[in-house]
């Protein structure tokens, strides 16, 4: 309707669809790991499952991205990954952390120019739902919540699309600055980035102290 109305001189055409409210966009999935669920899952998992999702967590990439990496867009010298094309169809260069680069040092064993990963982007997915051939069950059984017996929410309901906004958000817990996180990520938006991004608020009240004590601030007295 709007190109009829602007390039084809309809000036008259009204366009209806301006008239319909979009739906709100749904709320987005806010799970983290919680304590020892990365440890279980990595025990049930392959090696090569216990790399693809150590590498995930220090680089925020995508599954697909993961599973089409290449030795060719490995930089180990640099320490870099370079996407050719990502899902917002750009190119993005990934920094990696130090055990990013212990992780594909220990993959140089596989031929050049060949995937390094072996698994399909769908087989990766499987593996995490499957938690590697253990049932929910036997994952969860006798895992403690804090001393008071075990949790049911353990590992319940965990893909790996999650590992994504958990890799941003340690890398926010871990000091980096807003930009730079952009930058590994590849969110265009800080809106985007944000709905990838879920302190927890117990490291939050751990950041204010530690800047209150660069600060040297002083306690108040608590009035009665």
């Amino acid at each position: 309707f709007e190109i009829a109305r602007k390039e084809w001189g309809m000036e008259g055409l009204h366009n209806p669809v301006k008239s319909i409210r979009m739906p709100s966009p749904p709320s987005g999935r806010d799970r983290r790991l919680g304590l020892g669920e990365l440890e279980k899952l990595l025990e049930s998992l392959s090696e090569e499952m216990n790399q693809v999702i150590r590498f995930a967590l220090e680089t925020a990439m995508r599954r697909g991205e993961l599973a089409g990496m290449t030795w060719e867009m490995v930089d180990l010298k640099k320490r870099t990954v370079t996407l050719p094309e990502t899902k917002n169809g750009e190119r993005r260069v990934i920094s990696l952390s130090r055990q990013a680069v212990r992780i594909l040092e220990s993959l140089r064993k596989r031929r050049e120019g060949k995937r390094d990963w072996t698994m399909a982007s769908d087989s990766v997915a499987q593996a995490l739902r499957s938690g590697g051939g253990a049932s929910p069950g036997g994952l969860r059984e006798g895992v403690p919540c804090g001393g008071t017996g075990p949790d049911p929410g353990f590992l319940v309901d965990v893909r790996f699309h999650d590992l994504r906004p958990e890799a941003t958000s340690r890398l926010f817990e871990r000091g980096r600055n807003t930009m730079s996180i952009a930058a590994i990520s590849g969110h265009k938006t800080l809106q985007r980035l944000k709905r990838y991004t879920h302190l927890k608020a117990e490291t939050i009240v751990r950041e204010r102290d530690r800047t209150e004590s660069r600060r040297g601030e002083k306690r108040l007295p608590i009035s009665r």
